[in-house]
């Protein structure tokens, strides 16, 4: 009995599509979209089990997404009585978990109006300012931030405080902190984007080295890691194509 016949004609298609819809949205290693449509099922099970099953835990967000999203429905409520400080950072954090970046944006602003100075408000709202793309914005927040601590979210805070200087024609002070920055942190965010200051300036050397320490990552991480890395790896790879030898 061959394989088609084993797995019933229909499902050895619908298992094929399973596989590669997952290769589509996720990006793996070029060769299991060979071993797909080569081995057909047979290929379409082992890279679903191989690399499929693995993402199975991201379902667990999945179904916070009911429970978020009626806890926002009972803040707005809340917030109507009681606009506390408190209040709106918790309706800012779950906007931010659920994607609404300019609604929670304004639920920190109004923290901060509400005598809100934590550490925390103020860089929430710079992440996301970043994520709309209102890079300046971002500044004074991160700014405020690395002020305040000068090493948070385990050195993030200045890496990204670094990036938007960059991106906001400050390229010498960006250049500065970022080196400060990369002596303890292994981010593969903050070495592109330091990479991507260097290759600005015309460092295109140095901006390799950077970007090589990305790509080396690949070898030494476990599968679950270089699932979540795979988007630096591709923007590294497309950095690295684009520098002058």
């Amino acid at each position: 009995m061959s394989l088609l016949q084993h797995f019933g004609y229909p499902y050895s298609l619908v298992l094929q599509a399973m596989a590669l819809i997952h290769f589509y949205r996720r990006r793996p290693d070029n060769y299991w979209i060979w071993i797909i449509l080569m081995l057909g099922p047979l290929g379409a099970l082992a890279y679903l089990c191989v690399e499929a099953l693995p993402d199975t835990r991201l379902l667990v967000g999945t179904f916070k997404v009911f429970p978020r999203r009626k806890r926002i429905q009972h803040l707005e409520i809340l917030l109507r009585d009681n606009p506390s400080a408190g209040n709106w950072e918790e309706i800012g954090d779950l906007l931010m978990e659920d994607g609404k970046m300019q609604r929670a944006r304004e639920a920190f602003s109004n923290a901060i109006a509400a005598r809100s100075m934590t550490v925390d408000c103020f860089y929430r709202r710079a992440l996301c300012a970043l994520e709309l793309g209102e890079i300046a914005a971002a500044v004074p927040d991160l700014e405020y931030t690395i002020q305040k601590e000068p090493d948070f979210d385990f050195n993030r805070a200045p890496a990204l405080l670094a990036h938007a200087w960059a991106q906001t024609g400050q390229p010498e002070k960006a250049e500065t902190l970022f080196r400060r920055v990369t002596q303890t942190s292994t981010l593969s965010e903050t070495y592109l984007n330091f990479a991507t200051l260097l290759a600005s300036t015309n460092k295109a050397a140095e901006a390799r080295q950077w970007t090589q320490k990305i790509l080396d990552k690949q070898h030494t991480m476990p599968g679950y890691l270089r699932r979540r890395e795979r988007p630096w790896f591709r923007k590294a790879k497309k950095l690295m194509a684009q520098l002058p030898a």
